[in-house]
Parts: C-alpha cells; sequence; structure tokens
C-alpha cells in the first residue's frame, strides 16, 4: 500500500479531562549494570504529551515494553528505572505498578484522580503483547477511555499496545507521534525543493525499497557507508575485501542506470588492511583499493562531493552512516557530513536511523537538525513508502 496525505487526530482535537488515558510510549532506553538509565532522550521525547494531558485533567496510564523478554517475566527488564527517570523529569510521582493487567492494575486505575501518572508492567512480559492477540488488547483497553499513540518508534509492529488496543478504544496520536508524521509525510510527499536523501549503513538490500520509493522523489541521492561497495562493484570498480553484496549488483547497476544522473557516490574512501579501530588506514580513490583492503569510510573527496550535492538543499533526510561509525578512526566521514547538514541555511533537516542519530549527537549540532526521528525501522519503513500498522489506526482528521 502507498501512502496518501496523512493526518491523524491528537490529544488536542479530543477531551482528555478527567478521562482515563491509556499512552503507549517508547521507554526502551539503556540501562547499566546498576539497572539506572544511562539515555533518556526517548523518555524526555514523551514528556509534551504526558505534560499536556495532565495539565488538561486527564488521568495518564502509561504503558511501554524494554528489550526483548520473549513473554516471560525478567527481572533486569522490569520498568522501575524509567518510572524513576520520568518522574523526576516531570516533577511528579509516577506510580510503577508491578503488573500490565489484572486486579492489582485495575483497582490502581481506578483509584486515580486527574493529574495522576501510573505506568504498567514492561508488556513483552506478555507473549500476547506481539502476537495482537486480542483478548489481552481488550484487557488493556478496559483500563481507559481513550487511547494515545506516542511511540513512533514502534508503530511499523502490529502489536496489541500499538494497533490493536485502537480496536476497542477511540484513537490518537500524542504529540511526539503528530510531529513524526508531520515532517516524514511533508518531506515524502510535499518537501520544499531541492530534496536531497542522504542513505548509509551496511547493506543495499536493507534500504532497497527507501532507494527505489525516494529515486523519482529526491532531485539527488548521496550514498555512503557499507551499502555503497555493491554500487561501486556494480561500476567496475575491485573492491578488496569490502562488505559487499554480490548477489545485489546487478540491481545496483539497474538504479544506477535508472537513477538519471541523481544518484551519487563517493569518489575516495578510507581503507583499512582488518576490520579493526587499529588497523593500519590510508586514503585511495575508489579505483585504487588493494586487494586485500577494505573500505571503512568515505573519504575527504567524498565529504566535498557530498557537501556540494547538498548546497542549496531545502529538504534532506539522512538515514544511516557514512562508514564504520562505532570505530572512531573510521567515524570523520559521518561526522562531516553531520555538520554539512547542520549548517545548511534554511533547510529542513530529517535525520533517523540509530547511528546517524548518535553521529548528529557526537558532531554536537543535533540542536540544528530540524527533526531527529525517535523510530528507526520505523522511519526507514515510512521513507519506504509503507503504512505503519500504529499510524494507520489512528483516527483520521476531519
Amino acid at each position: 500500500m502507498q501512502q496518501t496525505q496523512i493526518c491523524k487526530k491528537t490529544v488536542r482535537d479530543v477531551d482528555v479531562h478527567a478521562k482515563r488515558v491509556l499512552v503507549r510510549v517508547d521507554f526502551n532506553v539503556p540501562l547499566d549494570e546498576a539497572r539506572r538509565v544511562t539515555d533518556d532522550t526517548r523518555i524526555r521525547a514523551a514528556l509534551p504529551t504526558i505534560q499536556y494531558l495532565r495539565e488538561h485533567g486527564a488521568r495518564v496510564i502509561l504503558a511501554s515494553h524494554l528489550g526483548r523478554p520473549k513473554g516471560k517475566v525478567v527481572e533486569s527488564m522490569r520498568l522501575d528505572p524509567a518510572a524513576e527517570r520520568l518522574s523526576a523529569l516531570l516533577g511528579h510521582p509516577v506510580r510503577k505498578l508491578n503488573a500490565t493487567i489484572g486486579p492489582e492494575v485495575r483497582e490502581a486505575v481506578m483509584a486515580m484522580r486527574p493529574g495522576d501518572v501510573v505506568m504498567l508492567e514492561n508488556l513483552r512480559f506478555h507473549p500476547e503483547e506481539e502476537a495482537n492477540d486480542p483478548t489481552f488488547a481488550r484487557q488493556l483497553a478496559s483500563l481507559a477511555d481513550l487511547y494515545v499513540n506516542d511511540a513512533f518508534g514502534t508503530a511499523h509492529r502490529a502489536h496489541a499496545s500499538t494497533e490493536g488496543v485502537a480496536h476497542y478504544l477511540p484513537a490518537v496520536a500524542g504529540l511526539l507521534m503528530e510531529r513524526e508524521i508531520r515532517f516524514l509525510s511533508r518531506a515524502i510527499q510535499n518537501p520544499e525543493r531541492p530534496f536531497v536523501a542522504i542513505l548509509g549503513g551496511a547493506k543495499v538490500s536493507d534500504k532497497i525499497a527507501v532507494i527505489e520509493n525516494l529515486l523519482p522523489k529526491v532531485d539527488r541521492l548521496l550514498v555512503g557507508g557499507g551499502m555503497a561497495n555493491t554500487f561501486l562493484l556494480a561500476m567496475g570498480h575491485e573492491v578488496g575485501e569490502s562488505l559487499v553484496e554480490p548477489d545485489k549488483v546487478d540491481l545496483a547497476r539497474d538504479l544506477l542506470a535508472r537513477s538519471g544522473g541523481k544518484l551519487i557516490l563517493p569518489v575516495d574512501v578510507v581503507i583499512a588492511d582488518a576490520f579493526s579501530a587499529e588497523a593500519e588506514r590510508q586514503v585511495v580513490p575508489v579505483d585504487q583499493v588493494p586487494a586485500k583492503w577494505r573500505i571503512m569510510d568515505i573519504g575527504p573527496e567524498t565529504v566535498k562531493r557530498f557537501a556540494e550535492a547538498l548546497q542549496g538543499a531545502r529538504t534532506v533526510v539522512w538515514n544511516g552512516p557514512m562508514g564504520v561509525f562505532e570505530f572512531e578512526p573510521f567515524g570523520a566521514g559521518t561526522i562531516a557530513v553531520a555538520h554539512v547538514v547542520a549548517d545548511l541555511p534554511g533547510a529542513t533537516t530529517i535525520v533517523g536511523g540509530g547511528d546517524s542519530v548518535a553521529a548528529v549527537e557526537a558532531a554536537g549540532v543535533a540542536d540544528r537538525i530540524t527533526h531527529i526521528s525517535t523510530g528507526g525501522g520505523a522511519s526507514l519503513e515510512f521513507l519506504e513508502g509503507r503504512v505503519l500498522p500504529g499510524v494507520a489506526i489512528l483516527q483520521d482528521c476531519d
């Protein structure tokens, strides 16, 4: 299915006063060995919706997953650390419940007053959650008068808490979900031009649908990261021992032929004699990669070429790193691109995908990016042109 213009009702469009509101949030946050939250970005992203509901007299029931407990109770994946961090950020106590459904939960919810916040236990302690079991969805729905999805990062999954529950309650978007839909929809459907996309990451196969969907829409498409190697091979260049997908070379050749010159590839690369942060490295043109070496990053001339291609852009979408970003010596290309994107005057810049987001944060330019998507897989599927179940089920605008 292809996307049409997406407009969903939000918490601002419904009366929430004194209502019990079930809010799907994405508090799948990293924890250290002491079970302290090490990055609260996702919790902070949900604050506007939670604060709006509290200010308008709602009783707020939060639901999230954490990790992959595979349908069983795993003590280290309880949501207590997220509740503690949210309490501190809100300046208001968040009561963490030790169950997701059942008498204890119902009793706690029925005792809530306007402005109160409770957090259910990890949804994925129940196998019914990922199975989108209707009985489980109905039990969740029975706790509330209204459902709000503010978890864009899980909207591409048809789970009980993202899709199933909306069959039993009026369902609207949270403020974070609204922002995600607005920026990504505009980029795909009605971008201000020139529209430039930057794609990176390891494999062409991960982003085939994105390339297919974006090529007719963009003015330029910059490709870096491991996925560029398959295109270089398709152009007849040797890539040594670089990560490559031989079975996708014909596809890459076809995409190049159909791109009409829109597809821009590296002209030089940083290579290494081993897949290691300590490996010997050098910069070479793309047609001079030695047999035993591997491509690890884009080179300085490519950064210049990409910067030139980005000049004057009015809309930029970036998903995926330009090299082996997790190794500091091979993160320079990705960091450089982050600075270029952040410095574009008057452009709407949208960054999605874990490593791309990490890059703009590491480069210290996150505050100069128009929109940083909280959903890696969800934003990727959105860019593919796919309909996300957790978005489709929400009420449309009048």
